[in-house]
């Protein structure tokens, strides 16, 4: 308390030092009026609302003196050499003004509400100044701005701990669960297949995954290793860990944490444009969230942990701000820490840390600041290592796919890698397509009333149609590993069931192998891919949506991988049997390895990924990262950018994009253009037949008529205007902070009543004697709202609305208010310019 009145003693004679003592003759001046009006101090939001939070904490500083420790005259000091009488000169008046005293919650915000960019980066500049001018004061006050300074960094450095942590144990508990689906170690239940194996010194090259401690479900149950009776036991009880794995799933989610369901990639896109949805990123999302992606991912359904491992990245981050005043006191500074958190997911997804930052820059953050690219890296960088020290992969490698080709690629492939590239891009358009029908037709109908019995019936299909076949029956990450393989002399893979070479002439240098014809083993392998490939494009579709957590990155690539496989091992059989072809002529010869299948593979699954995905720089520097395959940058350039390009050609939206207008978030997509020619009084509300606009004047209505209009009307703020004859624009005040002022002065003025006048002037006007004291609440009111003429185009308009994060901006015509255009409005109008059902857009 004694601080509080010391700075505020040094405030006040400092501004009389400024102004000079002629200004406190002027009855009409306030000192520092114009200090404290445009940029609220730190003080004035006391808590932003949590976005994980399901309660509001607003608590006080311990230098706030309470609002009904003093009076406050219309200068706004508190008996500091300002007039001590009341508004009329007859006695003193405990006025409360926001601007001096901070009101507990004003400026903070409701759930599924936008937050004010500017208002958020002005209190953010307010704060560091304040820290830098005391730290010249003091030694005490000068750590405290490097411990501000510093904040950052360590947060950065704790998100990427305890994400890259959960990933290592979401990894490690994943491959256990997927291996007990088919049996159980003996030395311990805990340990997975290879680990089982690891120590066993029984199994043999051809065998590697048989071992005594290693029993099938069959041979417990039985006895039996072969025949069908153990192969239908096998069977059974495969079917019956992945309903019961996908069942907990499902019953997690929808008992413990909604939001836990989907990719979160969607949602985290609209938080991080601002919308808040409380509750998204909480402890309990997290925790759920990370129980049941590894129930999921288990249960063998055609989904992956990358994509939520994004949302897992950020839910850390979101918790992990309450411990900095200044990333839990302001949303816009949060979200730079999610910024960040994202670019961790993907480095922990796929060990590619690099690719991360882009992914986040490319596809996901909406203010992306150089300093959040830095402290991105280095939050990646710490994620990496984390993951890298625990080795869940247990190949003492960060990358998750690690290929080694032998035979460079050459020009004349660029054109099968191209037709990869085609084949992503319509893949992408018609899953898209497909999925938000289904989607829609879950959403629309009594499908979604029952989530449970939808993820069993999948599940179960799943389980049913993927075991007869090995490349179904095993996990997406060792579908694709498989696929990306290069075969050498000793591999033992079906996909590599070449004839064998005659004589040793026919083997390339080292350990590669000449192209050699196709075996038996090898179609076979080949007729199980292609009915593995249309299996999988049908499944994705109904799977990715459910209620339990699913990503979309692992069956992307494992359908673009199939796909590639196939064109590799034709392409390969194609200059085996056709050297002397002009195409074939001089750099494929007889005995030499010119067509390296896994290649085909990699870049099909680029393909497809940047196909749903429309993601290029990024994607591309994911995959070299994820495979080790630096050599091959091109092919995977041109495929992933046709994939694009053919894609776009279909509907520009990626399955992001088109999951966010699905659940009708209000996202401005910055990648769309606006190509339309209206104008903003098109678009602005009040239209010609719909009522006034409601304003709120400077001066002279109560606080019963205030509160009367509030609640007559639903709107999230409200102008404030000179009269209602004039309709010159004052400013903007938001509903929120009006209701909880009202409700504050109510509660620690005296005489508040539903007659007192509110005012938002400078002065309070003249009132008789017996009236009540009036409520000033300049403090609250937004002197400098954003305006656009009645005639600016809407796609300049648009134009502001993307690049400084606006909630609303309000419609003039000289200097008279004409009405207001919120991002609502303009997804609406967006909506109806594209033929779309405008309704669709469900928050305000």
């Amino acid at each position: 308390m004694f601080q509080y009145w010391t700075n505020l003693f040094r405030k006040y004679t400092s501004e009389i030092g400024r102004a000079g003592f002629g200004g406190m003759d002027n009855p009409g001046y306030r000192t520092g009026s114009f200090d404290g009006l445009h940029h609220p101090s730190d003080d004035d939001d006391d808590e932003m609302v949590d976005i994980a939070g399901a309660t509001l904490d607003f608590s006080t500083t311990d230098d706030v003196p309470p609002l009904s420790s003093g009076g406050y005259n219309e200068y706004g000091t508190s008996g500091v050499g300002g007039r001590a009488a009341g508004v009329n000169g007859n006695g003193p008046t405990k006025l409360v003004d926001p601007l001096e005293d901070p009101v507990p919650g004003v400026g903070t915000y409701e759930d599924f509400n936008t937050i004010d960019w500017v208002r958020e980066k002005s209190k953010d500049r307010d704060r560091h100044r304040e820290i830098t001018s005391k730290s010249r004061q003091s030694t005490v006050a000068l750590l405290h701005s490097v411990s501000d300074a510093f904040s950052g960094w360590l947060l950065m450095l704790l998100v990427g701990l305890m994400s890259g942590a959960l990933a290592g144990g979401i990894d490690i508990s994943a491959h256990w669960l997927t291996d007990m689906k088919e049996g159980v170690c003996l030395n311990g239940f805990w340990f997975n297949h290879e680990h089982c194996c690891w120590t066993s010194n029984e199994t043999t090259f051809q065998e590697r995954d048989r071992c005594p401690q290693w029993k099938s479900w069959a041979e417990l149950i039985t006895g039996a290793t072969e025949g069908p009776f153990a192969y239908i036991v096998n069977y059974l009880m495969y079917i019956v860990w992945a309903l019961l794995f996908s069942f907990l799933a499902v019953t997690l989610v929808r008992a413990f944490a909604p939001y836990a369901c989907g990719s979160g990639i969607p949602e985290i896109k609209t938080i991080l444009s601002g919308f808040i949805i409380r509750g998204y990123l909480g402890k309990w999302t997290l925790i759920i969230k990370t129980i049941t992606l590894v129930l999921a991912v288990s249960s063998g359904l055609s989904l992956g942990k990358e994509g939520p491992l994004v949302h897992v990245a950020c839910c850390c981050a979101n918790i992990l701000c309450h411990l900095f005043t200044k990333y839990r006191k302001n949303e816009a500074k949060r979200r730079e820490v999610l910024s960040a958190a994202a670019a961790v997911g993907v480095s922990v997804a796929f060990g590619a840390p690099i690719g991360g930052v882009l992914f986040s820059l490319e596809e996901v953050s909406y203010y992306f600041p150089l300093k959040t690219l830095w402290r991105s890296f280095f939050a990646a960088l710490v994620a990496a290592f984390t993951l890298r020290s625990i080795n869940p992969f247990g190949n003492s490698r960060l990358v998750l796919f690690y290929v080694e080709f032998h035979a460079p690629w050459h020009l004349l492939e660029l054109a099968p890698f191209i037709l990869l590239g085609i084949f992503g891009g319509l893949w992408g358009a018609l899953f898209i397509r497909a999925n938000i029908a289904w989607c829609r037709r879950r959403k629309s109908t009594r499908l979604g009333h029952y989530p449970i019995i939808e993820v069993l019936v999948v599940a179960g299909f799943t389980a049913l149609l993927s075991y007869p076949n090995s490349y179904t029956r095993m996990s997406g990450a060792e579908l694709i590993s498989e696929l990306f393989n290069d075969c050498s002399l000793l591999d033992s893979s079906q996909l590599c069931g070449y004839q064998q070479p005659s004589n040793i002439s026919e083997t390339g240098v080292g350990n590669t192998l000449a192209d050699r014809p196709a075996g038996p083993g090898l179609y076979t392998a080949l007729w199980q891919l292609a009915l593995a490939l249309v299996f999988k494009m049908m499944i994705t579709v109904v799977t990715f949506g459910m209620k339990v957590p699913s990503g979309l990155f692992i069956p992307s690539m494992a359908v673009g991988a199939i796909a590639g496989r196939l064109l590799g091992v034709g392409m390969e059989q194609l200059a085996y049997y056709n050297h002397d072809w002009i195409i074939f002529k001089g750099w494929c010869s007889p005995g030499a390895d010119c067509i390296t299948p896994g290649l085909y593979a990699m870049v099909g699954a680029a393909a497809c990924l940047g196909g749903v995905t429309r993601m290029t720089v990024s994607l591309v520097v994911i995959m070299f990262e994820l495979t080790g395959g630096l050599e091959y940058i091109v092919p995977l350039m041109a495929a992933t950018m046709t994939s694009k390009w053919v894609a776009d050609a279909f509907g520009r939206e990626g399955i992001y994009e088109a999951h966010i207008r699905l659940n009708g978030y209000p996202f401005l997509e910055p990648k769309e253009e606006f190509e339309h020619n209206s104008l903003a009084v098109d678009v602005m509300r009040p239209r010609r037949a719909d009522p006034a606009l409601a304003v709120l004047t400077q001066e002279g209505m109560t606080v019963g008529e205030v509160e009367s209009l509030v609640e007559s009307t639903h709107y999230s703020g409200f102008p404030v205007v000179v009269s209602q004859e004039s309709q010159r624009l004052v400013g903007f005040v938001l509903r929120r902070d009006l209701l909880i002022s009202i409700d504050n002065a109510r509660q620690r003025q005296e005489g508040v009543v539903s007659a007192s006048q509110v005012v938002f002037t400078e002065h309070a006007p003249s009132q008789a004697p017996d009236a009540p004291p009036p409520l000033r609440l300049r403090g609250i009111l937004d002197l400098s709202p954003f305006t656009v003429t009645d005639h600016t185009p809407m796609d300049i308009t648009v134009d502001i609305f993307r690049k400084l994060g606006l909630r609303q901006c309000l419609v003039t015509h000289n200097g008279r208010l004409l009405g207001i255009i919120t991002k609502k409005d303009i997804l609406k109008h967006m909506a109806q310019i594209a033929n779309r059902d405008p309704d669709s857009i469900l928050f305000n």
